[in-house]
């Protein structure tokens, strides 16, 4: 399974960026994903988890991001975006998406991770 984010980027303070989240098969075919979450992980500091989505659109926040972040989906295209406003400062860390599973023609597919995207913000 690969898992490619993108749209990290530099922002100043208070600006917006829209992070996406692709999954595919080097070969055959994703049936269905579950739950899909973005993860961030700052210098120095364990990985946290930022949003979660579940297959019918139902989503949760961390305390930190609520009202500012907000996640979504596309099952079709198998693709996952987290819509960050109003960045500060402690969003600055590396972001990354996952999946817990998907169901494909080559089996069941558990705990797919991308690279990660860096976010850096500046006040």
């Amino acid at each position: 399974v690969h898992v490619v984010e993108s749209g990290g980027g530099s922002v100043l303070a208070g600006g917006s960026l829209r992070l996406s989240c692709a999954a595919s098969l080097s070969s055959g075919v994703i049936f269905s994903i579950g739950d899909m979450y973005w993860y961030r992980q700052a210098p120095g500091k364990p990985r946290d988890m930022v949003a979660m989505i579940g297959i019918g659109g139902d989503s949760q926040y961390a305390a930190s991001v609520k009202g500012r972040f907000a996640i979504s989906r596309d099952n079709a295209k198998k693709e996952v975006y987290l819509q960050m406003n109003n960045l500060k400062a402690e969003d600055t860390a590396v972001y990354y998406c996952t999946i817990a599973r998907l169901a494909t023609s080559r089996g069941p597919r558990y705990d797919a991770w991308g690279q990660g995207t860096q976010v850096t913000v500046s006040s």
